[in-house]
């Protein structure tokens, strides 16, 4: 039992080893994680000024919990239902040919039986979720196209624990008698993922309406950490991870009007709890271990790391992502993660690994999560394309009524118009190349991350009037809008939309104005054709408005009925287009632009 001043002490010492290693390392490009890891490394093993490092490890693990509750409350149920087909299907192929592909090397290297050496496959084709959530985070790629298909078998490798866990129970020697306790464990598990959900949906909202209405700030920090303790007891006490409890109470809470305020509650906690993690990871990593097998070690860890990363990679590619994206994935994904801890600790309990064996397979995890950060940064010099230009941010003399945040082709356009109407306007860019570009003009641009806070406040969000996002990808507008409506909720948002689902989706989150980047230069070109035609300019300005009119009263049908409504406002008279064919011909740029008809219903 750890005395009071001791445990006093020890916290210190890890608070200030994290402090000071996070910007060093931060600051050298190698990331916070690698900081955290080695502030780990140098406290406890080097120093060996801490002993319980199990201890420390339990109480980190709650930066987990924490982490994966914030992440669902950014998936509705809608969207994750989207995700189906990379949990459902590419997560478990993930596992079980990495599984096979390991307990095939274990087998072979001698180190268990072909009963083992399944336990040590499929454990090590687990990875640390902890490790590449932070990654993607520090990266700002979480909502990026390889960032969800990453999360998606993160997902489905944390509900995997459960039958690994069964079929460890399975494999012991000796229980054969207990083969029902397997099926009997799996109902359980649904019936407890079950209750949580129930109590998600019904029970949730309702009390924090209570607690709101009370007017206790306190009270509603203390609930939102008991719903997320409360929902990681209940999936532990079932044999699943406390993490997938936390992440399906967010989920539960996603659609809720208090998410954001339970985000905000939540940060800091996730925040400080996941750096520990990190540093408690380091501290229990055992040098000596590694030291005294260090050639069995070394090559051990990259090889299976290296198996890992060419499995991923091929199944990205077959499950259609490309280069760039399966590369990314693959270089987030090759360590064990935490899962495995746990496994190897009950396959040594049930008598399936000798404890040697558990120790080296414990040290091998943990030096492959150490390796993790370096291996994204290596994976980068096998992506196609030029690297993005890093310029130094400088926002002096920023601020005016107008923000624009990407001055992509549609916002050049846009920023005309609004310097020609006498409106001042600041815009911000993440591309050297277009600040470069806009120079050569003559006009300035300051180099920034509009999905920053901090980016958003030195360029002076908190005086201008309209905000204006000209962003070109989806997922990147959306960071914007959600950050901006959660911290200045007063400012005016005017957003360009990808398409017609992205228009309902940012009127769902309530911004002022939002217009689809295609829109009216459709309605321009399809005037000028009927024009050159025949018909008369004023004939043809008469449709297209008459179109353009119809289209914002389907929009509004769609936003309470749902994207298949409004068919009929497309078909009115006098406008009655004929069905459109797609081309037949291969490299179509623009696939939105060129599809069917019943395509064009659903996204025009």
């Amino acid at each position: 039992m750890t005395a009071p001043g001791s445990l006093f002490s020890e916290m210190l010492l890890l608070l200030a080893g994290a402090v000071i290693a996070a910007p060093i390392f931060r600051r050298l490009g190698l990331g916070t994680v690698l900081g955290y890891l080695a502030a780990g490394v140098v406290i406890g093993p080097v120093l060996q000024s801490i002993s319980d490092t199990e201890e420390v490890l339990h109480v980190a693990e709650f930066g987990v919990v924490f982490l994966l509750f914030i992440i669902g409350l950014e998936l509705k149920p809608s969207r994750l239902w989207q995700m189906r087909g990379d949990v459902f299907g590419l997560g478990p192929a993930q596992v079980l040919l990495t599984g096979v592909a390991l307990a095939g090397l274990a087998l072979w290297t001698g180190m268990s039986d072909w009963r083992g050496s399944l336990v040590i496959g499929f454990g090590l084709a687990l990875s640390s979720t902890a490790f590449a959530l932070q990654l993607l985070n520090d990266a700002g790629e979480m909502n990026s196209r390889y960032g969800q298909r990453s999360f998606s078998v993160l997902l489905f490798q944390d509900l995997a624990i459960v039958p690994l866990l069964a079929l460890v129970t399975v494999l012991a020697p000796g229980t054969e008698e207990q083969a029902a306790t397997p099926l009997i464990d799996f109902g359980v598990a649904v019936a407890a993922v079950a209750a949580v959900v129930v109590a998600g949906k019904y029970l949730l909202n309702p009390m924090f309406q209570i607690i709101a209405k009370a007017g206790a700030r306190e009270v509603m920090i203390a609930a939102a950490l008991l719903v997320v303790l409360g929902a990681a007891a209940a999936m532990q006490a079932v044999g699943l991870s406390m993490a997938m409890g936390s992440f399906l109470a967010g989920v539960m809470l996603a659609e809720s009007s208090y998410r954001h305020e339970l985000e905000a509650d939540i940060e800091p906690f996730r925040g400080l709890l996941l750096a520990l993690f990190f540093v408690a990871v380091g501290l229990s990593l055992e040098v000596d271990v590694i030291v005294e097998n260090i050639l069995f070690i070394i090559p051990a860890v990259l090889i299976f790391m290296a198996v890992k990363t060419l499995l991923a990679y091929a199944l990205c590619r077959l499950w259609g992502s490309p280069h760039n994206d399966a590369i990314q994935i693959a270089s987030l994904l090759p360590q064990g993660g935490e899962f495995a801890f746990v496994l190897f600790t009950t396959a040594t309990a049930a008598g399936l690994l000798s404890s040697s064996v558990a120790s080296l397979l414990i040290a091998i995890v943990t030096l492959s999560m150490a390796l993790t950060p370096l291996g994204a940064a290596l994976a980068r010099r096998f992506l196609n394309g030029e690297t993005r230009e890093e310029l130094e941010e400088d926002f002096d003399g920023a601020g005016a009524d107008v923000m624009m945040i990407g001055f992509s082709r549609f916002g050049q356009i846009a920023a005309q118009i609004l310097l020609a109407g006498g409106s001042s306007v600041t815009v911000i860019d993440d591309s050297a190349d277009r600040i470069r570009q806009a120079a050569n003009f003559g006009f300035r641009i300051y180099f920034g991350d509009g999905t920053r806070k901090d980016v958003l406040i030195s360029s002076g969000i908190e005086r201008a009037k309209v905000v204006v996002v000209c962003t070109q990808k989806r997922e990147t507008t959306d960071t914007i809008v959600d950050l901006i409506r959660a911290e200045f909720p007063t400012v005016r948002l005017f957003v360009r939309s990808y398409d017609r689902v992205h228009s309902l989706a940012l009127r769902e989150k309530g911004i002022e104005y939002e217009l689809r980047e295609t829109l009216e230069s459709g309605l321009l070109f399809g005037r000028r054709t009927l024009e050159a035609l025949g018909m008369s300019e004023a004939a043809a300005e008469e449709i297209g408005n008459d179109i353009r009119r119809r289209d914002e009263e389907r929009l509004e049908i769609q936003a309470v009925q749902g994207l298949g409504a409004g068919r009929a406002l497309l078909f009115n008279e006098p406008v009655k287009p004929e069905p459109l064919i797609k081309p037949k011909r291969a490299n179509v740029e623009n696939a939105e632009e060129e599809t069917s008809a019943g395509a064009s219903v659903g996204k025009w």
